[in-house]
């Protein structure tokens, strides 16, 4: 158990030091200009043409870190501050939410599977931590509500890691359209690769944290009886 602790503990401080790391990238490059002084949204824009998707629509959406992609309405939502600012951090984000655009366009399997999953895996979010609580309440006299439990925990747990090809695929194809549509150049090119390299981390971080939950609730279970 006290392994377990561990472990929550280094995911716990991983995760701050990525969240600040993070955060201090995207203030640095968001006061570096993109070329041609191309917003975020110009550069979404531009890239949807690009990649031949004439039926997605750039749209801003309030707060900070809202940028999404939203595939049942097929619009690129992008915060306010990514939206009309031309930096390459904007262009970065814009560039990468575009990306699951032309996933979707394109039928990239991991996007599809993730799709899919969405519809379980908000039932699972909704309920799981009440089933989980509940389990570990009733644990000597309904072990089977803890076993559901870790089930449903287990749905949100997969659902992290298959979004990790995902993320990394659309900065992938994010980061050579900017270098290849002149976006980006010799000098700010590996500030945007940076900015996505340090977002991808946050992915993987809380797939980690998700994993050693998991596993914890596992050890509950299996050591029930001792």
């Amino acid at each position: 158990m006290y392994t377990s602790w561990i472990i929550f503990g280094a995911v716990m401080i991983i995760s701050l030091i990525v969240s600040q790391t993070l955060k201090a990238k995207f203030k640095a490059f968001s006061l570096i200009p993109t070329n041609y002084g191309l917003t975020g949204r110009d550069v979404a824009e531009k890239m949807l043409k690009d990649a031949g998707i004439y039926d997605v629509k750039v749209t801003s959406t309030p707060g900070q870190l809202t940028d999404h992609y939203n595939p049942q309405t097929k619009t690129v939502n992008l915060s306010e501050e990514v939206y009309n600012r031309a930096s390459i951090a904007a262009a970065a984000v814009a560039a990468h939410e575009c990306g699951h655009a032309v996933q979707h366009a394109r039928s990239y399997v991991p996007l599809k599977l993730r799709s899919a999953l969405v519809p379980a895996v908000s039932f699972a979010s909704q309920w799981m931590s009440w089933v989980l609580l509940a389990g570990i309440l009733l644990i000597n006299s309904f072990p089977q509500l803890l076993l559901f439990g870790i089930i449903l925990f287990a749905m949100t747990t997969v659902f992290s890691f298959i979004t990790l090809p995902v993320e990394i695929n659309a900065s992938q194809r994010a980061l050579a359209w900017l270098n290849r549509s002149g976006v980006t150049n010799f000098e700010t090119h590996p500030k945007a690769e940076s900015a996505l390299r340090w977002a991808a981390y946050t992915y993987v971080v809380a797939a980690l944290g998700s994993l050693a939950t998991l596993l914890y609730y596992i050890m509950v279970y299996s050591g029930r009886r001792e």
